[in-house]
């Protein structure tokens, strides 16, 4: 299996997220950052060999035209789609050629810096396990099945995608960072493609985010 590692950034993106990449032993991969600046480029250049990076005009301020800009320039059909805060277990490679290449859109385990689950496997406004509370939306952790698929969402900070699903279904580029926009392109793309869970694999997050979802297992 072969990966594109998508990385957006307005920053730079530190050693830790690069390490956990390469650490893989993947014979075939490429990783992309779009964003920001490679500083250590200049003191370092062997050491970011294969590392392709994308300038962009911050002043834009849109992560879909970030992501949609993954899509354009990746090598490799497996596009994973990540946030500059985010690494990879050690075991990320291992786990995906035991889960197989069977699936269009995939999200993995994903876990906050205390081991806790972040927003991986999410529902939204699921009415059985979920409430409206004061009009606002209610995110879920459900457990790892597929009884809930048809409420799930992506959350926009990590996930897997075909390029063919992300080229005909590209981020809408006219909402941005907490416009929703994970979740118009979650609800508009979910429901026609195979989504399913990896749970051999599993990133970790380099900041503390624990408060942002709710689990339940059911």
């Amino acid at each position: 299996m072969n990966f594109t590692f998508g990385i957006i950034t307005s920053g730079t993106v530190g050693k830790l997220v690069i390490d956990s990449i390469k650490k893989q032993n993947m014979k075939n991969f490429e990783i992309i950052i779009v964003g920001g600046s490679l500083p250590a480029l200049q003191d370092e250049s062997s050491y970011y060999d294969g590392v392709r990076h994308i300038k962009f005009n911050e002043s834009l301020g849109k992560y879909t035209i970030k992501k949609n800009i993954i899509t354009e320039n990746s090598n490799f059909d497996n596009i994973v789609y990540m946030h500059d805060y985010y690494m990879l277990d050690d075991n990320w490679y291992d786990g995906f050629l035991n889960f197989g290449d069977d699936w269009d859109i995939c999200m993995n385990v994903i876990e906050n810096i205390d081991g806790t689950r972040f927003r991986d496997w999410c529902a939204w406004d699921d009415p059985d396990i979920c409430f409206l509370d004061g009009g606002y939306h209610r995110i879920m952790l459900p457990s790892y099945s597929y009884n809930k698929t048809k409420y799930m969402y992506i959350s926009g900070g990590y996930w897997i995608s075909k390029k063919y699903v992300m080229k005909a279904e590209p981020l809408d580029e006219s909402l941005g960072w907490g416009e929703s926009e994970d979740v118009e392109w979650s609800k508009r793309v979910l429901p026609r493609y195979n989504y399913k869970m990896n749970i051999h694999s599993k990133v970790k997050l380099l900041k503390d985010k624990k408060l942002s979802a709710e689990y339940r297992d059911d």
